[in-house]
């Protein structure tokens, strides 16, 4: 059996999702340092009872990106316990920061570091908006982004699932013009996954640049290049991209069964990467471990 574990990002968190991992060896440790850092308290706002300040609400970026990273990173932790290990690793976005951190390229604390530098960074890039599609034609949809200044695919999920990120009149042009399913537009600050996150961008590549990766102890299929590598410097300067070249997570899944893999775990709350693989993959069979019953107790 060849096993991927997976990490989902932003849009997966839910109240209460950290409610049964409290009782896992380290969980208060790592919510106290993540609370001390980020100076409000995450397992309240995880519960919804926080109110203690205005950034109270689990769905504010600043918030959501360490939230799910302590939640799946104490999941981790939890299947390191009990001698479980994958063959490959790849994370959605926020999660790919999981994925290293599964791949031991660093520590906890690192990551919840990284990861405020990096949520406040993109709650701070306004001006910009997203839109799902779901149910396309892939050619017209990519005929209409060449035909139009200011969008690009910022999370190619699956054959029929995308999000395009750009200017908001931009975005608006191509999801009225293309014929498709369902076209939802999302609750974000900006043009995330895009090159209108170029600022924001370079500021992150500065806090990675002072940060010491490992080579992984298992190989990571990053966003911006679903290739399997172990190579630290690599990894790194493949994050870096990430916020303006896009999640590349279909080319992911293809990359995932040509490497053999046939049993896809999903860590972290909600299901979307399963359901995305049952629906684009034949053969592989999916798992979700999402809180401490998942994991036997």
């Amino acid at each position: 059996m060849s096993i991927a574990w997976v990490f989902p990002g932003q849009g997966s968190q839910k109240l209460g999702m950290a409610e049964d991992l409290m009782s896992l060896p380290g969980a208060k440790e790592r919510f106290d340092f993540a609370s001390d850092l980020l100076g409000r308290d995450l397992s309240a706002i995880c519960g919804g009872t926080c109110q203690s300040n205005n950034l109270v609400d689990l769905n504010d970026t600043r918030n959501t990106q360490p939230a799910l990273f302590v939640v799946e990173s104490l999941l981790v932790d939890d299947l390191f316990r009990q001698n479980r290990s994958a063959s490959f690793l790849a994370g959605h976005s926020l999660g790919e920061i999981v994925a290293l951190y599964a791949a031991e390229v660093f520590d906890a604390k690192t990551a919840l570091r990284l990861l405020k530098c990096r949520s406040e960074l993109m709650a701070d890039a306004g001006g910009g908006a997203m839109t799902a599609l779901i149910g396309f034609e892939r050619n017209q949809l990519e005929d209409l982004i060449a035909a139009t200044e200011g969008v690009v695919v910022a999370n190619d999920n699956s054959s029929n699932q995308v999000v395009i990120s750009g200017t908001p009149d931009a975005v608006k042009k191509v999801s009225d013009a293309l014929k498709c399913k369902r076209a939802i537009p999302l609750q974000v600050s900006g043009a995330f996954h895009s090159p209108y996150m170029e600022e924001a961008s370079k500021a992150f590549s500065i806090e990675l640049d002072q940060v010491a990766f490992k080579n992984a102890r298992t190989p990571v299929l990053s966003n911006s290049d679903p290739t399997p590598t172990c190579d630290a410097a690599l990894l790194k300067e493949r994050l870096k991209k990430q916020m303006v070249t896009g999640v590349r997570w279909r080319e992911t899944m293809e990359m995932m069964v040509s490497e053999g893999i046939n049993t896809l775990v999903e860590i972290g709350p909600g299901n979307v990467l399963s359901g995305l693989a049952k629906r684009s993959l034949k053969g592989v069979t999916t798992t979700q471990l999402s809180g401490a019953s998942d994991l036997g107790y």
